[in-house]
């Protein structure tokens, strides 16, 4: 889908405070790594993953996106009042019900005429919570809408830690489980508008999505455990994406040494050094986040983005692409004009 209306005002990311670091990881499972006869410490040797970061006990999904939000809504320099939906894309959720959505609607005070709900995908969800936002806007059913998310890995990282520890942990399930290690916390948020009110905001053309739903038993999680099969993910991700980038190439004029950025979801390295070896992507125009912050989900993308707008590495004008791979299989490639 495309847009002609629709614009970024603002984006934002909040990392959380608590700072852990892989090599504590891994002397927490030394006994198992040592008993398995693996080699280092794969979370830095395989994944690239130095540390990641965690909320403080007791801190919620919607407290991660309410911090986000607050920070999008200053840089907008807008009344929250003139919000007119409120998306919350968190793959974590503070309850099965209410919604995370409501629970930070109300943190913010937003009007009672904000309608405001939850959109599950997996890491795609926030590019999912931009398109159904951005076809509002394009419509003019609303002035501004609000993308939330908020990440927290502290509970999943806890309890896989604590069963691969036992005695009894084999390779399969080690593997299996391997993935949860690698998740962080975090939270991102973004207000878009329209054009026509915003002339200064950056444009969102919009992009394309495919799906591949028969490989839907590759990845499947809970509050407190997931099990992966990574080599199957990364290589029927990777054939979802060639198809998906040529669709792009097709709709959004996409030459890749064209494009300025490239925004990919951070999973680890080897998924990020497949991204950029299978579209021949210039290596500079990868800002990688996963090294700090590990896998934290669909807060990945809007963090990248809100990071290299911090550092000032985004010029007015540049093209930046949004690359993302959720399980399920879904992939999603979108383009905004900055």
């Amino acid at each position: 889908m495309l847009f002609n209306n629709v614009v970024i005002k603002s984006v934002a990311s909040v990392d959380a405070p608590e700072v852990v670091a892989s090599q504590t990881v891994a002397d927490q499972l030394s006994e198992t790594i040592q008993r398995l006869e693996m080699p280092g410490n794969p979370l830095f040797d395989l994944a690239g993953i130095a540390e990641r970061r965690l909320w403080d006990q007791g801190f919620m999904p919607s407290d991660g996106a309410t911090l986000a939000a607050k920070e999008a809504l200053s840089r907008a320099d807008i009344d929250p009042k003139q919000v007119g939906i409120l998306i919350n894309t968190s793959v974590c959720r503070d309850f099965l019900e209410p919604s995370t959505a409501c629970l930070v609607h109300g943190n913010l005070k937003l009007a009672n005429t904000c309608e405001s709900f939850d959109v599950g995908n997996a890491c795609l969800a926030f590019i999912n919570g931009m398109n159904i936002a951005s076809a509002m806007l394009e419509r003019g059913e609303i002035d501004y809408a609000l993308i939330v998310n908020g990440e927290s890995s502290r509970t999943i990282n806890e309890t896989t830690i604590e069963r691969l520890a036992q005695s009894s942990t084999t390779m399969k399930q080690f593997k299996a489980e391997f993935a949860s290690l690698t998740l962080g916390s975090g939270s991102a948020a973004m207000v878009m508008s329209r054009a026509d009110l915003e002339p200064d905001g950056h444009q969102y053309r919009g992009g394309v999505s495919r799906a591949a739903t028969q490989f839907n038993m590759l990845c499947r999680g809970w509050n407190h455990q997931m099990w992966t099969d990574t080599r199957t993910l990364l290589v029927e991700g990777m054939k979802l994406a060639e198809g998906t980038y040529n669709a792009a190439r097709t709709m959004l004029g996409w030459v890749m040494h064209e494009l300025d950025h490239v925004v990919v979801h951070q999973v680890s390295k080897v998924h990020t050094e497949s991204v950029i070896k299978a579209f021949g992507v210039d290596s500079q125009k990868v800002h990688r986040i996963f090294p700090n912050l590990g896998n934290i989900g669909p807060a990945s993308i809007p963090t990248v983005l809100a990071k290299i707008v911090d550092q000032g590495r985004v010029q007015r004008g540049e093209r930046v692409a949004l690359m993302g791979i959720g399980s399920g299989l879904n992939c999603a490639m979108a383009e905004v004009v900055w």
